[in-house]
C-alpha cells in the first residue's frame, strides 16, 4: 500500500510537472520527512528497474537519488513499558486477552514485524523443539527459537482460545474480533488501544517492539550474528545500529553512578 502511494504520488507530480529534479521540492511541499522522501525514492528506482527489465526505457532512474538521510537511534521500548502494555492488554473476555498477550508476546519476543506477525500459521509451529517459522521480506524463512513462558502460551491459546474466536477453519495462529486473520490495521488498532489504556501519551509503534528485542538482547549478552538471524536482517550493518542504543545506555549509568562523577573539583 505504502509503495502504491509513493508512485501515485509521483504520477500525480508529473501530471503538470517535467522535471524530474523539481520532484524533491514537491515531497517537501507536500510535508514528507526526508526518511519518507528516501523510501519514496527507492521505491520509484524499485518500480523504474522493474520496467526496464521488461524492455522499457526509464531515465528518470538516472536521475533520482535518494536523500542524504541522518540515521537516528531507534527508539527502543522497555521491559516495563512491555509490561504496563501486557496487563493493559487483559479484558474481559479471557479468550481475547489470551490472543492479545499473545500478540504482545510474539513481538516483544520474536523482534518480528508485523507483516511477519500476521502472516504466522499453526503448521509454522513445533511444539516438541520450541521454535516457529517466520516468514520475512523478499520470502525468506527463518527458524526463531521460544522461550518458556512464549511456548506455554502460544500451546494454551492455540488449545483453548483459538478455537473460540474463529468464524472458519483458517491457517492463522492469531485470530481478530471477526473470526479471521488480523490485518497490520487490526494490530495498530489493537496497540493504540493498550497504549491509551497503560497510560501512554501516543500509540507505541509495532517497530519499537522489535528493537526494544534486539537491544534487550544485546545488553544481556548475545552476540549480534546471531541477533541479526533473529530478526532477518540480511546485512549486520542493519544491526549494528544497536550496539549505539546500548553504549548510550551505557554512558548514561556511568554518567550516573559511576564515583568519578559525582567528584567534586578542588579547584572549585
Amino acid at each position: 500500500m505504502a509503495y502504491r502511494r509513493d508512485l501515485e504520488l509521483y504520477i500525480e507530480y508529473r501530471k503538470n510537472n517535467k522535471s524530474v529534479p523539481g520532484f524533491y521540492e514537491y515531497m517537501k511541499k507536500q510535508n514528507l520527512s526526508t526518511r519518507s522522501q528516501a523510501r519514496v525514492i527507492s521505491s520509484l528506482r524499485t518500480y523504474f528497474k522493474f520496467c526496464e527489465t521488461r524492455g522499457m526505457k526509464c531515465p528518470e532512474l538516472r536521475e533520482l537519488r535518494p536523500p542524504k538521510v541522518k540515521v537516528g537511534l531507534p527508539k527502543v521500548l522497555t521491559p516495563q513499558e512491555f509490561q504496563q502494555l501486557f496487563d493493559a492488554a487483559e479484558v474481559n473476555d479471557p479468550v481475547k486477552t489470551a490472543r492479545n498477550q499473545l500478540t504482545l508476546l510474539f513481538l516483544y519476543g520474536l523482534g518480528c514485524r508485523v507483516s511477519e506477525l500476521i502472516s504466522l500459521n499453526v503448521v509454522d509451529f513445533n511444539q516438541t523443539d520450541r521454535w516457529i517459522k517466520v516468514l520475512g521480506k523478499g520470502n525468506k524463512e527463518r527458524l526463531v527459537p521460544l522461550t518458556e513462558k512464549l511456548t506455554e502460551n502460544l500451546t494454551v491459546y492455540l488449545k483453548e482460545h483459538r478455537p473460540s474466536l474463529m468464524k472458519e477453519n483458517g491457517p492463522s495462529i492469531l485470530i481478530n474480533d471477526r473470526g479471521h486473520r488480523p490485518s497490520r490495521v487490526d494490530v495498530w488498532r489493537w496497540l493504540a488501544a493498550w497504549s491509551a489504556r497503560a497510560g501512554f501519551e501516543e500509540p507505541v509503534n509495532p517497530h519499537r517492539f522489535r528493537h526494544g528485542c534486539a537491544t534487550a538482547l544485546l545488553e544481556s549478552g548475545a552476540d549480534l550474528r546471531s541477533i541479526q538471524m533473529l530478526l532477518g536482517h540480511a546485512s549486520i550493518q542493519t544491526t549494528q545500529i544497536y550496539t549505539n542504543v546500548t553504549t548510550n545506555t551505557m554512558t548514561k549509568t556511568i554518567e550516573e553512578h559511576h564515583p568519578l562523577s559525582q567528584m567534586v573539583d578542588a579547584d572549585k
